[in-house]
């Protein structure tokens, strides 16, 4: 079975943005993404991290995995709901 990283469609790094923008542009990619693929998000700071998962799953994604680094980077694995 292929990990989530070998399926990656598309990577999003929404880093320096705030909120409301990091969902905004996460969900502009999800929209543009097939059921099933997979997208990375890459953000940092507390609120994106606890917004971002939350409002993907509320629309009906999967929450494949949130790795938080040393540097306070967070790496968010979505995969698209049909």
């Amino acid at each position: 079975m292929m990990s989530p990283m070998q399926e990656l469609t598309l990577s999003l790094d929404i880093t320096t943005d705030i909120c409301p923008m990091t969902f905004v542009r996460t969900r502009l990619a999800l929209d543009r993404m097939a059921p099933g693929e997979i997208l990375q998000v890459v953000l940092k700071g507390d609120e994106p991290l606890r917004n971002v998962p939350r409002s993907a799953i509320e629309m009906g994604h999967d929450v494949l995995s949130v790795e938080t680094d040393c540097a306070g980077i967070t790496r968010l694995l979505i995969r698209r709901g049909g």
